[in-house]
């Protein structure tokens, strides 16, 4: 009996796992770039530090530091804004809501609501560096105004 649900359990867990649909890889130029991650109202892609710096080589986003309390900022960095005081902040965002906009934070937390609360007010190019600047710290990439 014991072998049978432990068999059953197996199975079921196999067939979740295959079912289960892998995030989407997000298409830049000619690479493929990030991870899509759906939200309620669309998504956001996640980069990890590698792209971001490929990225960062032909910039052609906004740049935002989203952590709070402020503890520096990546190179090239374009606006600090508090990942809680987005909505009272959408005037320092581009108009376009179309317009590539990337978001980090100390590890991906905050800039994942920030990018979900952006979605959901129909933002459609919103992208999120995975693991934040403690992934880029561990790469050992520099930071700008941190102690």
């Amino acid at each position: 009996m014991k072998r049978m649900f432990l068999f059953i359990l197996v199975v079921s867990s196999i067939l979740l796992a295959a079912c289960s649909s892998p995030a989407e890889p997000t298409t830049v130029g000619e690479g493929s770039v990030g991870q899509k991650v759906a939200v309620s109202n669309g998504s956001y892609t996640d980069v990890s530090v590698p792209e971001l710096q490929t990225m960062l080589e032909e910039k052609d986003f906004v740049f935002v530091n989203v952590h709070i309390p402020f503890e520096g900022d990546i190179p090239d960095t374009d606006l600090f804004v508090p990942f809680d005081e987005i909505d009272a902040n959408l005037n320092q965002l581009p108009a376009d809501k179309d317009a590539k906009i990337v978001l980090y934070c100390r590890s991906g937390n905050m800039s994942s609501i920030a990018a979900e609360d952006l979605v959901s007010r129909g933002y459609t190019n919103i992208w999120n560096l995975a693991g934040g600047f403690n992934a880029w710290k561990a790469a050992g990439l520099p930071m700008e105004g941190s102690n």
